[in-house]
């Protein structure tokens, strides 16, 4: 019998308990999944961050810590974690921040701000550039950036990528480095933050970035809040250097009701929505990682420590 520790919030084991208990099942795993496991008896930990759990050296016999988000900031510099951490890659939480972006880019694309607005009787077409005419780019080329890069590419959009280390993608234009980093600011017609939450990409988005984007750029973020300096965000907003800033994530969530993005006519709020960890295709991730450990096999998504993710 193998032993899986459920350490998240409380009110996600009635999600997650029949979820990942089929999960098991299909791959004829006998896991016995509890929220009360002694310690010294657990094979494996199904964590999510917002646990009391945050003193890992009693769980002698575990093999993994499975993060049941994308995220592992929360957790990543834990000294008393010392076991393999692998975070959540959701085949269900993929397609969801694809449909979101796509959707949002294509709202700016085709301004349908200004025709939901424009019902005042007044006829003023508005035409908008085909997508071909319309740069893209995304900054994070990792599972998500690169599953959006290849839906806005496969709409006619001209797709940039930006990503710390070189990648490559068939009709895609994959740049790294800070002189890439330049590169894709400046053809950032549409600007998309997929990066992860780490120091070294807090204020990603900072004034000098932001006076490197075209002219009434859009700006997208549905990765973190701190990819955002929210002061030069505001005043390049006011400017009209920016046309509109569509935001998912926010530096303290929820939004705190007095924040000037909830007023500015040029920001859209949404309540970290874009994409959200599904139950059951997260607890089939889950129990393939659990299998692969059984059988002596490497985790599928083991965090590099060093890089934060």
């Amino acid at each position: 019998m193998i032993n899986a520790l459920f350490a998240a919030h409380p009110d996600r084991w009635e999600k997650y308990a029949p979820a990942l208990k089929d999960a098991f099942d299909t791959l004829g795993l006998k896991v016995d999944l509890r929220q009360d496991h002694a310690p010294d008896i657990v094979d494996y930990i199904v964590y999510a961050p917002n646990s009391t759990l945050r003193d890992f050296t009693p769980y002698t016999r575990c093999k993994a810590v499975l993060n049941l988000w994308a995220g592992v900031e929360g957790i990543v510099d834990n000294v008393t974690l010392t076991l393999p951490l692998a975070r959540m890659v959701d085949p269900g939480m993929t397609r969801g921040m694809v449909e979101w972006v796509t959707g949002h880019t294509m709202r700016h694309h085709l301004g349908m701000d200004r025709n939901i607005t424009q019902q005042n009787g007044t006829w003023e077409p508005h035409v908008p550039p085909l997508a071909a005419d319309r740069g893209v780019t995304i900054l994070g080329m990792g599972q998500l950036g690169m599953a959006c890069a290849r839906a806005l590419s496969g709409l006619g959009f001209p797709v940039t990528g930006w990503s710390r280390t070189p990648k490559e993608a068939e009709g895609i234009t994959c740049l790294h480095g800070s002189d890439g980093l330049k590169q894709a600011l400046g053809t950032a017609e549409i600007l998309i933050l997929l990066l992860p939450n780490t120091p070294a990409t807090e204020n990603t988005l900072n004034a000098t970035r932001l006076a490197m984007l075209p002219k009434g750029a859009f700006v997208i973020n549905p990765g973190r809040g701190p990819l955002i300096d929210d002061d030069a965000l505001l005043a390049a907003l006011d400017r009209g250097d920016i046309a509109h800033a569509t935001l998912d994530v926010f530096r303290v969530e929820p939004l705190p009701v007095d924040h000037p993005y909830w007023a500015h006519p040029r920001v859209t709020v949404t309540p970290h929505i874009a994409s959200e960890t599904r139950v059951k295709t997260a607890s089939q991730v889950i129990a393939e990682n659990i299998q692969r450990g059984e059988a002596g096999n490497a985790f599928l998504h083991v965090v590099d420590r060093k890089a934060g993710y």
